[in-house]
């Protein structure tokens, strides 16, 4: 059986860049760091790397909450610390008395800098503060480019001290559901409590998100650590799967942000 049986086939070229990771790790015995990776990847990760002799790995998002996480692959005798995911956080100074800031304002503007997706993680606020965090190497070039989101002028201030990182509440609810499928459409549906007539006319115009990619096939089918997004009602992520119910139905659980 091949390994890539088990993975979706737009998914194979990450499996592909996860095999050359370990590879690197095993034939120049070095740790390698990667990118910000989403859940769904990391998922990959762990099932690639498993609990191997020679072979380890770990995660880190630069916040103890965070969503988006680097991983650092490294040898057995490799102990691996808080510095070597090598992240920056930074804590975002606007006139928040005359300015309402957004995530999706941040993160638009993170983008327009150039700044490609994977090197940066989560967007961090308590209502009012917001602090970004992004990979070690771009830190220079975000605090000198971003200086504006939307129509306010901002500044970026480094956070050095890990206690004054936000530490943003993510616990999730999570719910066990049963549905006919892992289509797209049913378990969009039984997230939103939509019928699925309701729930597929949503996809196919590109309203819904899987890992961040817009999905327009009703039919997907979700695995494990997907993250499911449906704009103007939020997101959930497939945290498991049961396995079937003796009516063949799927038992899952899914996870939303409270």
């Amino acid at each position: 059986m091949s390994i890539y049986e088990h993975f979706r086939r737009e998914e194979h070229p990450f499996v592909d860049q996860v095999l050359e990771w370990k590879r690197t790790v095993t034939e120049q015995y070095r740790p390698r760091l990667t990118d910000f990776l989403d859940p769904r990847q990391r998922t990959i990760v762990r099932s690639l790397i498993g609990k191997q002799e020679d072979v380890n790995c770990d995660f880190n998002g630069g916040a103890e909450q965070a969503e988006r996480k680097r991983c650092l692959l490294f040898p057995a005798y490799f102990v691996p610390e808080r510095s070597d995911f090598e992240t920056a956080v930074f804590e975002m100074q606007y006139p928040s008395k005359f300015v309402k800031l957004e995530h999706r304002n941040i993160l638009g503007a993170l983008m327009n800098i150039g700044l490609k997706r994977e090197k940066f993680g989560d967007i961090l606020s308590d209502g009012s503060r917001f602090q970004v965090i992004v990979a070690e190497e771009v830190a220079d070039f975000v605090q000198w480019n971003l200086t504006s989101v939307g129509k306010a002028n901002v500044s970026l201030h480094h956070v050095s001290d890990e206690k004054d990182v936000l530490h943003v509440e993510s616990d999730t609810l999570l719910q066990q559901v049963t549905v006919s499928s892992l289509r797209l459409d049913a378990i969009v549906a039984e997230a939103h409590h939509l019928s699925r007539s309701k729930a597929k006319p949503l996809i196919e115009s590109g309203l819904v998100k899987v890992n961040w990619k817009v999905i327009s096939d009703p039919g997907f089918q979700l695995q494990e650590s997907d993250v499911i997004s449906v704009r103007g009602k939020g997101r959930c992520e497939l945290k498991s799967n049961e396995g079937n119910t003796k009516k063949g139905k799927w038992r899952i659980t899914l996870g939303f942000p409270k």
